[in-house]
Protein backbone atom coordinates (compact mmCIF):
# COMPACT_ATOMS: atom_id res chain seq x y z
CA UNK A 1 0.00 0.00 0.00
CA UNK A 2 1.36 3.43 -0.99
CA UNK A 3 1.74 5.76 2.02
CA UNK A 4 4.14 8.41 0.70
CA UNK A 5 5.09 9.67 -2.77
CA UNK A 6 7.97 11.94 -3.73
CA UNK A 7 8.27 13.07 -7.32
CA UNK A 8 7.83 15.75 -9.96
CA UNK A 9 4.47 17.45 -10.52
CA UNK A 10 3.79 17.26 -14.25
CA UNK A 11 0.12 18.32 -14.08
CA UNK A 12 -1.87 20.25 -11.49
CA UNK A 13 -5.58 21.05 -11.29
CA UNK A 14 -8.06 22.08 -8.60
CA UNK A 15 -8.85 18.51 -7.54
CA UNK A 16 -5.88 16.35 -8.58
CA UNK A 17 -2.26 16.27 -9.69
CA UNK A 18 -0.14 13.86 -11.68
CA UNK A 19 3.06 13.09 -9.79
CA UNK A 20 5.84 11.44 -11.77
CA UNK A 21 8.14 9.24 -9.75
CA UNK A 22 10.40 6.46 -11.02
CA UNK A 23 9.09 6.93 -14.57
CA UNK A 24 5.47 6.38 -13.48
CA UNK A 25 2.82 9.12 -13.35
CA UNK A 26 0.47 8.73 -10.39
CA UNK A 27 -2.91 10.49 -10.45
CA UNK A 28 -3.46 11.80 -6.93
CA UNK A 29 -6.68 13.43 -5.74
CA UNK A 30 -6.05 16.43 -3.45
CA UNK A 31 -8.02 18.87 -1.26
CA UNK A 32 -7.87 22.62 -1.95
CA UNK A 33 -5.55 23.21 1.00
CA UNK A 34 -2.91 21.02 -0.65
CA UNK A 35 -3.62 22.59 -4.06
CA UNK A 36 -2.78 26.05 -2.67
CA UNK A 37 0.54 24.91 -1.23
CA UNK A 38 1.89 22.92 -4.16
CA UNK A 39 3.97 24.50 -6.94
CA UNK A 40 2.63 24.40 -10.50
CA UNK A 41 5.54 22.10 -11.38
CA UNK A 42 8.58 20.67 -9.63
CA UNK A 43 9.45 18.28 -6.85
CA UNK A 44 7.00 17.59 -4.07
CA UNK A 45 6.22 15.00 -1.42
CA UNK A 46 2.71 13.93 -0.41
CA UNK A 47 1.30 11.74 2.32
CA UNK A 48 -0.88 9.22 0.48
CA UNK A 49 -4.03 7.37 1.41
CA UNK A 50 -4.59 4.38 -0.89
CA UNK A 51 -8.25 3.52 -1.40
CA UNK A 52 -8.72 0.06 -2.89
CA UNK A 53 -11.98 -0.95 -4.57
CA UNK A 54 -12.84 -4.12 -6.46
CA UNK A 55 -12.34 -2.42 -9.81
CA UNK A 56 -9.92 0.43 -9.06
CA UNK A 57 -7.19 1.87 -6.85
CA UNK A 58 -7.43 5.58 -6.04
CA UNK A 59 -4.74 7.70 -4.41
CA UNK A 60 -5.52 10.69 -2.17
CA UNK A 61 -2.65 13.03 -1.33
CA UNK A 62 -2.05 15.53 1.47
CA UNK A 63 0.83 17.89 2.08
CA UNK A 64 0.23 17.72 5.83
CA UNK A 65 0.09 14.51 7.82
CA UNK A 66 -2.68 15.84 10.10
CA UNK A 67 -4.91 16.31 7.02
CA UNK A 68 -4.36 12.70 6.01
CA UNK A 69 -5.22 11.58 9.55
CA UNK A 70 -8.36 13.74 9.53
CA UNK A 71 -9.29 12.28 6.14
CA UNK A 72 -9.00 8.77 7.56
CA UNK A 73 -11.12 9.74 10.57
CA UNK A 74 -13.83 11.07 8.26
CA UNK A 75 -13.83 7.79 6.33
CA UNK A 76 -14.69 5.98 9.57
CA UNK A 77 -18.05 7.79 9.67
CA UNK A 78 -20.93 5.84 8.16
CA UNK A 79 -21.99 7.38 4.86
CA UNK A 80 -18.78 9.33 4.20
CA UNK A 81 -16.63 8.07 1.34
CA UNK A 82 -13.31 9.39 0.00
CA UNK A 83 -14.84 11.97 -2.36
CA UNK A 84 -17.04 13.49 0.33
CA UNK A 85 -14.20 13.43 2.87
CA UNK A 86 -11.98 15.29 0.39
CA UNK A 87 -14.78 17.80 -0.25
CA UNK A 88 -15.12 18.40 3.51
CA UNK A 89 -11.39 19.13 3.84
CA UNK A 90 -11.62 21.48 0.85
CA UNK A 91 -14.30 23.54 2.59
CA UNK A 92 -12.92 23.74 6.12
CA UNK A 93 -9.45 23.70 7.67
CA UNK A 94 -8.50 20.72 9.83
CA UNK A 95 -8.25 23.03 12.84
CA UNK A 96 -11.75 24.45 12.35
CA UNK A 97 -13.13 20.98 11.61
CA UNK A 98 -11.68 19.58 14.83
CA UNK A 99 -13.07 22.54 16.77
CA UNK A 100 -16.53 22.19 15.17
CA UNK A 101 -16.63 18.47 15.91
CA UNK A 102 -15.50 18.94 19.50
CA UNK A 103 -17.97 21.79 20.12
CA UNK A 104 -20.82 20.05 18.28
CA UNK A 105 -21.19 23.01 15.89
CA UNK A 106 -23.85 21.48 13.63
CA UNK A 107 -24.55 24.78 11.85
CA UNK A 108 -20.96 25.05 10.60
CA UNK A 109 -20.71 21.38 9.67
CA UNK A 110 -24.06 21.22 7.85
CA UNK A 111 -23.05 24.38 5.94
CA UNK A 112 -20.42 22.35 4.06
CA UNK A 113 -21.72 21.37 0.58
CA UNK A 114 -22.79 17.73 0.58
CA UNK A 115 -23.25 17.58 4.37
CA UNK A 116 -26.79 17.61 5.72
CA UNK A 117 -27.91 17.89 9.32
CA UNK A 118 -28.06 14.11 9.86
CA UNK A 119 -24.55 13.58 8.51
CA UNK A 120 -23.27 16.46 10.65
CA UNK A 121 -24.88 14.92 13.74
CA UNK A 122 -23.32 11.54 12.88
CA UNK A 123 -19.90 13.16 12.43
CA UNK A 124 -20.09 14.80 15.86
CA UNK A 125 -21.34 11.62 17.51
CA UNK A 126 -18.66 9.38 16.01
CA UNK A 127 -15.67 11.74 15.95
CA UNK A 128 -15.92 14.04 18.98
CA UNK A 129 -13.98 11.71 21.31
CA UNK A 130 -11.41 10.84 18.62
CA UNK A 131 -10.76 14.54 17.92
CA UNK A 132 -10.31 15.17 21.65
CA UNK A 133 -7.65 12.43 21.73
CA UNK A 134 -5.87 13.99 18.74
CA UNK A 135 -5.81 17.36 20.50
CA UNK A 136 -4.45 15.88 23.72
CA UNK A 137 -1.60 14.23 21.78
CA UNK A 138 -0.37 17.72 20.83
CA UNK A 139 -0.21 17.25 17.08
CA UNK A 140 1.36 20.21 15.32
CA UNK A 141 -0.17 22.19 12.50
CA UNK A 142 1.59 23.56 9.44
CA UNK A 143 1.89 27.17 8.40
CA UNK A 144 -0.64 28.93 6.20
CA UNK A 145 -0.55 27.69 2.60
CA UNK A 146 1.17 29.87 0.02
CA UNK A 147 -0.97 32.10 -2.17
CA UNK A 148 -1.92 31.00 -5.67
CA UNK A 149 -0.77 32.97 -8.75
CA UNK A 150 -2.82 36.12 -9.42
CA UNK A 151 -3.61 35.69 -13.13
CA UNK A 152 -7.17 34.70 -13.96
CA UNK A 153 -7.83 34.67 -10.24
CA UNK A 154 -11.55 35.42 -10.52
CA UNK A 155 -12.10 32.57 -13.00
CA UNK A 156 -9.95 30.18 -10.95
CA UNK A 157 -11.93 30.97 -7.81
CA UNK A 158 -15.22 30.58 -9.67
CA UNK A 159 -14.03 27.20 -10.96
CA UNK A 160 -12.99 26.13 -7.47
CA UNK A 161 -16.40 27.06 -6.03
CA UNK A 162 -18.28 25.13 -8.72
CA UNK A 163 -16.02 22.12 -8.10
CA UNK A 164 -17.00 22.34 -4.44
CA UNK A 165 -20.66 21.95 -5.34
CA UNK A 166 -21.92 25.54 -5.63
CA UNK A 167 -23.96 26.64 -8.66
CA UNK A 168 -22.02 28.93 -11.00
CA UNK A 169 -24.56 31.77 -10.77
CA UNK A 170 -24.54 31.59 -6.97
CA UNK A 171 -20.73 31.53 -6.82
CA UNK A 172 -20.39 34.38 -9.34
CA UNK A 173 -22.85 36.53 -7.37
CA UNK A 174 -20.84 35.99 -4.17
CA UNK A 175 -17.57 36.91 -5.90
CA UNK A 176 -19.03 39.99 -7.58
CA UNK A 177 -20.35 41.25 -4.23
CA UNK A 178 -16.81 41.30 -2.80
CA UNK A 179 -14.31 44.14 -2.87
CA UNK A 180 -11.26 42.47 -4.39
CA UNK A 181 -7.85 44.08 -3.72
CA UNK A 182 -5.36 43.90 -6.60
CA UNK A 183 -2.94 41.87 -4.45
CA UNK A 184 -5.61 39.31 -3.43
CA UNK A 185 -4.71 35.64 -3.83
CA UNK A 186 -6.99 32.81 -4.95
CA UNK A 187 -7.03 31.61 -1.35
CA UNK A 188 -8.17 35.07 -0.13
CA UNK A 189 -10.96 35.19 -2.70
CA UNK A 190 -12.09 31.66 -2.00
CA UNK A 191 -12.19 32.20 1.76
CA UNK A 192 -14.13 35.46 1.32
CA UNK A 193 -16.62 33.86 -1.08
CA UNK A 194 -17.15 30.87 1.20
CA UNK A 195 -17.92 33.19 4.13
CA UNK A 196 -20.65 34.81 2.03
CA UNK A 197 -22.02 31.51 0.73
CA UNK A 198 -22.11 29.89 4.17
CA UNK A 199 -24.15 32.69 5.78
Amino acid sequence: MIALLTGNIVFKSIDHIILETGGVGYRVMIPLSTFYSLPEQGDSRLHIYTHVKEDAIHLYGFLRLDEKEMFQLLLSVSGIGPRLALNILSNITTEELKSSLYDGNLKRLSGIPGIGKKTAERMVLELKDKVAKMASSGQSTAARPAAAPAQNIFDDTLSALTNLGYKEAQARKALESMEIPTEASLEDLLKGALKILLK
